[in-house]
């Protein structure tokens, strides 16, 4: 059972699908009880990240997540919610993330003017890492990403795959068992299909 974190800033629909599509239990909620007893968990995010860390403390799912992550079962953050792991967002000036992880989320640069923000569209990702969420996929795979803001991880070895839109942007992490993607697998076709087949195999293994 994977529990997808209902906070009320998450577009949960599209993730819930996509783990339908692919026969994977789930459940969305936003209680403690139900979330420590899944045996995943997806953290997404839509929206700006002081007002879904607003969200995510007032419905108690900041302390859930955290809790969850130190049962040692695996988690997946899907774009906001890969920013919302980190301890603080250019975006928003004095809100505090989960503090999970460590590195910057700062505006995309676009000093010429001639980049589109936000990063709408489909970009190829240079993995790194071809484990975890990269299990099984080869080449330079195109997923779907919506963003504004980009992450740059203070340690490069959490970081499993990259893209670049103007500046190199570290698309997804891999630490231990927390596992995050800015961009949107359950939007990214059949390849975005696999990898939350692999999130949902690492439940069925207790990774």
């Amino acid at each position: 059972m994977i529990a997808v974190i209902d906070y009320g800033a998450g577009n949960l629909q599209s993730v819930v699908k996509a783990l339908n599509f692919i026969g994977c239990e789930n459940i969305i909620t936003s209680s403690k009880d139900e979330i420590l007893r899944a045996d995943g968990a997806i953290l997404p995010g839509v929206g700006s990240f002081g007002d879904a860390m607003d969200c995510m403390n007032a419905s108690g799912c900041a302390d859930a997540v955290v809790e969850f992550v130190n049962t040692g079962k695996p988690l997946l953050g899907i774009c906001l919610g890969l920013q919302l792991l980190f301890e603080a967002s250019e975006e928003s000036p004095g809100a505090k993330g989960l503090g999970l992880l460590k590195g910057t989320i700062t505006k995309i640069p676009n000093a010429n003017g001639t980049l589109k923000i936000p990063h709408m569209g489909w970009n190829s990702l240079d993995i790194k890492k071809r484990d975890g969420l990269f299990k099984g996929i080869e080449g330079d795979p195109y997923v779907y990403f919506v963003h504004s803001y980009y992450l740059k991880a203070d340690d490069e070895a959490i970081v499993s795959s990259r893209t670049e839109y103007g500046v190199k942007i570290d698309a997804s992490v891999s630490c231990g068992n927390i596992h995050a993607a800015q961009f949107h697998p359950e939007k990214s076709g059949t390849v975005g299909l696999q990898m939350l087949g692999n999130f949902a195999a690492m439940t069925r293994r207790g990774e």
